[in-house]
Formats: structure tokens, sequence, C-alpha cells
């Protein structure tokens, strides 16, 4: 009897939450059918937008109020309503959870009813259910029915909220549109980082190195001497000039990762980073390796988290570690420098080129392989790097 009690008890919290929820629910659809109809089309399209996000919090609440009733989530799946007044309301009448959302308040208008007949019930199960358990020990009867009210409306209004397939492809191609956005942008910062390194450092000592070929070429007949100091100075230029060759192909795949595998260019990067890095990457070591794109964005990952770590993190410690994660790559970098990481690079526009290198560069070049980058890094540190790329191995 106890355990009924509470449990119809805990029913009829939910069950008085969806009743302050649908009756909200009825006067806004009949204040929303009235302003539909009286209200001129140009203010109607300036408050539709605002509406919709409206109707939204309103079925996010409903969502939140079955999954603590339920124990399971209902996701959502809405296009975000950005940019101008045009746009929004483009995007406000062409997403589908508009009319998904639209759907279950008109439903709920009908089986919001529900909720209140929990309180007869209540008044009716504490009579005869006291009754037949005090008097005949039988089971109550009456006080699981509210449950069952509770039961009945979450599953009607998941079955009205949860996302159709229409709304998680609209999602899913807006997420891809931004990713293809930042993909283009980080690609564009990346061809003139690559401009720039070749026009300032090997364009430079290769118009150097031809200059001194030539005046040695000058000098070679009548001053021996000098036309070998200018030969020894071009052979330190060409040599200083494949350097940075080298350099810059390695921005765009490093010849590592080809050669030793993901795992040996990580510790190769630990090596040379000039901190104290522990490194762990066994579980790479055995079985398939990863495609080469995920290979090269995870280098990427590691290789700015480490350069930030040096630069600005004040430590001399960090550790590494990438291990398969089910269906994908996981890459996690920590270092106990000062933090502040996320709030700096927000300060700086997001890193070179609006995003060419650093945090922002890092995210969009995970982005672009459908993956998730979070940084963790409060001021004082510590600064954790969580990376998340999916492949098949």
């Amino acid at each position: 009897m106890r355990k009924a009690v509470r449990q119809a008890a805990r029913a009829t919290v939910y069950l008085a939450t969806a009743a302050g929820l649908a009756f909200f629910s009825y006067l806004f659809v009949t204040v929303l059918l009235i302003t539909a109809t009286v209200t001129v089309v140009v203010i109607g399209a300036g408050l539709l937008p605002e509406t919709v996000l409206l109707v939204r919090r309103v079925a996010g609440a409903k969502r939140r109020m079955v999954a603590a009733w339920t124990g399971r989530e209902i996701p959502e799946a809405y296009v975000p309503l950005t940019g101008r007044l045009p746009e929004r309301f483009g995007k406000a009448v062409r997403d589908p959870g508009t009319l998904a959302d639209l759907v279950w308040m008109v439903a709920y208008y009908l089986y919001g009813c529900l909720p209140y007949l929990a309180v007869p019930l209540w008044l009716v199960g504490l009579l005869v259910d006291g009754i037949r358990c005090g008097l005949m020990g039988r089971p109550a009867v009456v006080l699981p029915m509210i449950s069952r009210l509770a039961d009945l409306d979450a599953v009607w209004s998941r079955a009205l909220l949860k996302p159709s397939p229409r709304a998680r492809l609209a999602e899913r191609v807006e997420e891809l549109t931004a990713t293809r956005a930042g993909a283009v942008a980080a690609h564009s910062a990346e061809l003139r980082r690559i401009e720039r390194d070749l026009h300032d450092g090997t364009q430079a000592r290769l118009v150097s190195l031809s200059m001194r070929i030539g005046l040695a070429k000058r000098a070679y007949d009548h001053d021996p001497d000098t036309a070998r100091k200018l030969l020894d100075d071009a052979q330190d230029q060409a040599e200083e000039a494949l350097t940075e060759l080298r350099h810059v192909v390695r921005g765009v795949h490093p010849p590592i990762l080809t050669d030793r595998g993901l795992a040996g260019a990580v510790r190769a990067l630990a090596a040379s980073s000039g901190l104290d890095v522990a490194v762990d990457v066994d579980d790479l070591e055995d079985g398939p390796r990863a495609p080469a794109a995920i290979e090269a964005a995870a280098y990427f990952v590691v290789a700015e988290a480490l350069t930030n770590a040096a630069k600005h993190g004040g430590s001399g410690r960090a550790e590494v570690r990438l291990a398969r994660a089910g269906s994908g790559l996981s890459v996690l970098v920590r270092d106990d420098g000062r933090g502040g990481a996320e709030a700096a690079s927000e300060a700086s526009g997001g890193g070179e080129a609006a995003g060419g290198s650093g945090l922002l560069g890092m995210r969009r070049r995970v982005a672009a392989l459908d993956g998730t980058v979070a940084v963790t890094s409060p001021v004082g540190g510590p600064t954790l790097i969580e990376a998340e790329l999916p492949c098949v191995w």
C-alpha cells in the first residue's frame, strides 16, 4: 500500500506539472490562433521566429518532464534560427520541427485533460483503497490508475515530440553546412600560411642563393677565395631552404605519419616539444591503422596542444593519450600549466587568420571529419583537450 501511494504521489506531481503546462498550452494555442487571424502579414512575419522559439521552449519543458518520469531522454532536432529576419523566417517555416511541435500542441489541447483526472482519482483512491486494504486485505486498485495516467501522457508525448526522420535530416544538413564552411575557412587559412611561408622563407633564401652563386661566378677567375666563401654561403642557404621546405611539407601532411604511423609520429612530437611528455599510444601499436585523414587530424591536435602548452602553459610537463574508442579514435592532451586557453583563444579571435591555427583551427579540422573537440582550461590550470574522431578500424 505504501509503495502504491508513493508511486501515485510521484505520478501526481508529474500530472500536476503536466496540468500546468496543458493550461498554458490552451492559452497559448488560443492566443496563437487569434494572433495569426487578426495580425497583419508584416507584423506576423516578424513575430513568427520568436513564436517558434517560444513553442520550442514549451516542447522542451515537456520533453524534460517525460524524461524525468520515464528515465529516457527525448532527443530534439531543430534548425537554429539565426541570421536576419527573412532568413530566420524562412528557417522557421521550413524546419520540420516547427510543424511537429505545433502538431503536439494541438494534440495536447485534446489529451492535456488527462492530468486533471488525477484529483478525483486521488479522492476516490484514498477512500476506496483505504477500505479495501484496511478491511478486506486486498491490494490497492485505484491508486495505480494515477500512475497509468502519467504513463499514458508520457507515451503520447514521446510519440509526438521525438524528431521525425525529416527533422533529423534537416538538422544534419544544417550541421554539415556549418562544418563545410569551417573546413573551407580552415583550408583557406592553411593555403595562406603555406603561401606566406614559401614567400617569406623559402623564396627569400632561394633568391639569396641565386645571388651568391652569381657573385661566385664573377669572382671565380680573379678572386678564388671570395668565390669559395660565396659558394659555402650558397650551400648553407640551400640547406636552410631545404629545411624550410620540409617544414612546409610537414604542415600539409607530415611524412613521418606515412613512415612511422600515428604512434611513432606522436612520440616524435613529444620528444621535440621541449616538454616532459608522458605518451600512451600502446593501444595503436597493434591492429589496423586509422584512415590517413583521421591520423593527420589527430596528429595536428596533439601538435597544436603541445605547442600551446610549451609557449603559453608555463609548465614543463604534459600528457598525451591516444586510444581506440569504439568506432573512433580518442585523443587526450593534458598539461598542468596556467590554463585560460579557451579565453585567450576567444580574445584573439580564434587564432591566426581567424582560425587557421589555434583552437578554432583545431576544431574546424576535426569538425570537417565529423569529430568533436572539448577544451577544459580554467584559469590556473590544468588544460585538458579531448578530441573524438570517428573512423572504421
